[in-house]
């Protein structure tokens, strides 16, 4: 029931790029003879792998594509693929056609299956952390007490951002300082700054 529902929103959305229906059909029959899942996200059809995003379809103005989520760890011998926003996307990777090219099956096949086996084996672009903004307040307060030091260091990077953001967004400094005071006791006895929220 659920498929068929899907498989009609994929239909309706092929419908919608009717520019791009004799790219779309093709690509979309190789990817059904596939162990993926169809779907619409973001508006247009996608193929999950037990519930990864593996790829998707998308029709524009000039052209249409075939992304690739985790294309970075594709092989791309034929050089097929680019970073549409290079510097900013890591593992995304697209596939352009424009009007007049012809699908590729057998190749665009190979992909998709490099695709799924990467997604079997785990490949994946493993989120950025970015680092850890201590308040000077904070770091002094740190430097002072080694106690407090290695209370801060045992939390979890969950914690310390949150005893982090909360000083240090502060916009008076005696704000600063008050709100440091009243997290030292929280520090210490290694709970977080919103714990009592969040017990039943």
């Amino acid at each position: 029931m659920g498929a068929s529902k899907q498989g009609t929103e994929v239909d309706a959305c092929i419908i919608k790029h009717s520019n791009w229906v004799e790219f779309f059909e093709p690509a979309r029959n190789i990817f059904l003879s596939l162990p993926l899942e169809e779907t619409i996200k973001w508006g247009m059809p996608t193929y999950t792998y037990e519930g990864k995003n593996v790829l998707g379809m998308a029709g524009f103005k000039h052209h249409c594509a075939i992304w690739f989520h985790n294309g970075a760890f594709l092989q791309d011998a034929e050089n097929k693929l680019l970073n549409a926003q290079a510097g900013r996307t890591r593992g995304l990777r697209q596939w352009r056609f424009e009007q007049g090219d012809k699908l590729p099956a057998a190749l665009v096949k190979s992909y998709a299956q490099e695709a799924i086996e990467n997604e079997r084996a785990g490949k994946a672009i493993k989120p950025q952390q970015s680092k850890l903004a201590i308040p000077s307040e904070l770091a002094a307060a740190l430097n002072k007490s080694r106690a407090l030091a290695q209370a801060f260091a045992k939390l979890s990077p969950g914690k310390q951002r949150e005893f982090a953001s909360h000083i240090g967004s502060a916009k008076q400094a005696a704000t600063r300082l008050l709100r440091l005071e009243k997290s030292k006791p929280l520090i210490l006895s290694g709970a977080g700054l919103n714990d009592k929220y969040k017990r039943s």
